[in-house]
């Protein structure tokens, strides 16, 4: 007897379910009727892809900050999800569920690539070889997603780009009765909706409710009539045994083995002798469901938290078990019986560079005024070489360049006293004295640079009358103008006519005739060593009651170089009291009171007005000046 079209559906898809394989893997979706149709990428029967929609992107996005950071958002129901590092990098891949359970490398612990559960999906964590590889890691899911993920990359260095792409459903696309999944179907019919593909509650669900149920095997004697089209065959199919079972813990499978045999003495016969078509499907049986000792799953070290010096650096520990293939977090209360591992570590990488000093403080770069100085400041390894300044602290680096002030800078006519001698023993001469423009580094700026207001360098001076006598007359030569260094002399030169009551001073048309001597020469006397010189005096800080007036001295050598070799006990005076007279009010004459009661005036302030100010004059202006402070000196 041959099967209705019914029961052949329902046959096999009870075969794909205790198989365990994905529709899309094992049949067509329509095969059952003929017409060989195929799922499309959205997972549509006979479909076009028009149900779907593929979107794919990028992350190239420059990151300075060590940490998690987005990048991007797959919605609820994707599929075919793939995100791929464009290039190996010691960058990390995170999933995270929005509901804040995080199912790869979450919480700075970096899981083992492998399958990891999550969100209705199985992920697929992909890392390869860090060392012959240059391929970057990757994870996979076939999908759809019951709840929004989060992508996150953990950011160590530069972004080398991460590609993601995932399929979603288009938004109004009608799907006909005809493009309906199958495998759908038969979970409907079975009362199976809310399972998974294979007719069982999902894994967490089955450990919490500490029930795990399986297809149950279908007995020889006990084989659909449609299996045996031929009753009075000679030769029938019979069960004659199982598979070794794949998995020694942790749920593994085995399944029904049919050998062909002689219907009355069950002589097993070769299988060409029975009918293949009715031949029963292999059927899937659980074995060796206990679990699996619990283990310590070990992570891989973080970077150390410092390029130098003590840090630290984490791993992730968990305590995980092998059920049906698959690998999941159990409570580390399973794990009690084995030491756990350590957690974190100490590290260093290398000890750290320290700042050296390597020079003292520069001379300041201006002789006088605000200027900078400078210092040699490098970065040394523990080895004493000297290394790139990013070795070191940046923040404990000592500074190698400072201001500096080298004082005021002063600019003004400087000179000696007064040369002590007359230039002539007798009758007119002059005395000299040093005239400089000095400024606070000396040396030799032209002489305008301190005005034209240049002090004299010589004065008139008188000895008294000369003996007088008929011929040029020369006096002395005058004491030298420069008590040391170079400096010039002066005599006096006349035409004297002598006589028996004495010398008559001739015009020197008179004595033309005669060879006039000189009247000026240089001279040199020592060398200055150092001696003092002084501005003006300032003007007086007060007109009146005692003021004081001040002038610059400076002790300077022969090169007008600043000395400390002068004689201290000549050093002149450089502040000096001035117009030392009591103040005494202004007094205007004609400025007189009219009545006798002034003071009554004063004390109503009625001064504000003309006419009291002038009826009263000598008692307001009183009160005036009193109050501005004006007084004048008599």
């Amino acid at each position: 007897m041959m099967l209705s079209a019914i029961e052949l559906l329902l046959l096999i898809c009870l075969q794909m379910r205790v198989l365990g394989k994905p529709w899309s893997q094992s049949v067509g979706c329509d095969d059952l009727l003929g017409s060989g149709n195929m799922r499309d990428k959205c997972g549509v029967c006979g479909g076009d892809n028009s149900a779907c929609t593929l979107v794919s992107g990028l992350f190239q996005r420059s990151l300075s900050k060590v940490g998690y950071h987005k990048i991007v958002e797959i919605p609820q129901g994707a599929t075919k999800i793939n995100v791929t590092e464009m290039v190996k990098s010691r960058n990390y891949l995170a999933l995270r569920s929005r509901s804040g359970r995080s199912i790869i490398n979450g919480n700075w612990a970096i899981d083992r690539p492998g399958m990891y559960e999550g969100v209705g999906t199985m992920f697929m964590y992909r890392r390869p070889n860090e060392i012959t590889s240059t391929a970057g890691e990757s994870f996979l899911a076939e999908g759809p997603t019951n709840e929004i993920l989060d992508v996150f990359m953990i950011y160590q260095q530069p972004n080398p780009g991460v590609h993601y792409e995932f399929i979603m459903p288009s938004e109004n696309t009608g799907q006909t009765q005809d493009h309906k999944d199958p495998q759908l179907q038969v979970n409907a019919v079975n009362g199976q909706a809310g399972s998974d593909l294979n007719g069982r509650s999902t894994l967490e669900e089955r450990e919490q409710s500490g029930v795990v149920r399986y297809p149950t095997p279908i007995p020889d004697n006990q084989l659909p009539a449609a299996e045996h089209p031929n009753r009075h065959s000679e030769y029938n199919w019979k069960l004659t045994g199982t598979t070794d079972c794949s998995a020694s813990c942790g749920r593994g499978s085995r399944y029904t083995v049919f050998g062909c045999v002689h219907r009355v003495t069950h002589t097993h016969v070769p299988n060409s002798l029975c009918e293949s078509i009715a031949k029963p499907s292999v059927q899937e049986e659980p074995c060796n469901v206990h679990l699996c000792p619990a283990f310590w799953d070990i992570g891989e070290w973080s970077e150390c938290s410092k390029t130098c010096g003590l840090g630290m650096q984490h791993r992730q520990v968990l305590c995980r078990q092998v059920y049906a293939n698959h690998t999941i977090n159990v409570h580390t209360s399973r794990c009690q019986h084995l030491d756990r591992p350590e957690t974190s570590t100490t590290c260093q990488l290398k000890i750290c560079s320290e700042w050296h000093i390597r020079s003292e403080w520069s001379p300041c770069s201006v002789p006088c005024g605000v200027g900078q100085r400078s210092r040699e400041v490098h970065c040394v390894s523990n080895v004493g070489d000297i290394v790139a300044d990013d070795e070191c602290n940046m923040k404990l680096r000592p500074s190698d360049v400072e201001n500096c002030d080298a004082g005021p800078c002063t600019k003004s006519w400087f000179f000696s006293e007064w040369s002590g001698q007359c230039s002539a023993a007798c009758g007119a001469g002059v005395r000299t004295r040093s005239v400089l423009c000095v400024t606070s580094h000396i040396s030799s700026l032209p002489l305008e640079g301190c005005g034209s207001q240049r002090p004299p360098e010589a004065q008139p001076c008188n000895n008294g009358p000369c003996e007088n006598r008929t011929e040029w007359f020369t006096g002395a030569w005058s004491q030298c103008s420069a008590e040391c260094g170079t400096g010039s002399q002066q005599r006096t030169i006349v035409c004297l006519m002598k006589s028996d009551e004495g010398f008559t001073v001739m015009s020197s048309y008179e004595c033309s005739s005669l060879d006039r001597p000189l009247s000026q020469q240089s001279c040199f006397i020592k060398a200055c060593g150092a001696k003092w010189y002084h501005t003006d005096w300032s003007v007086c800080s007060k007109t009146c009651a005692g003021g004081y007036r001040l002038r610059e001295v400076r002790c300077l050598s022969d090169h007008m170089i600043a000395s400390d070799i002068c004689e201290e006990t000549l050093k002149p005076h450089d502040k000096e009291e001035c117009n030392t007279e009591p103040c005494l009010p202004l007094i205007d004459e004609k400025c007189r009171d009219k009545y006798f009661n002034c003071n009554v005036v004063v004390q109503a302030r009625l001064c504000v007005y003309d006419y009291y100010k002038m009826a009263c004059c000598a008692s307001c202006t009183r009160v005036a000046q009193k109050n501005s402070g004006q007084w004048r000196h008599l």
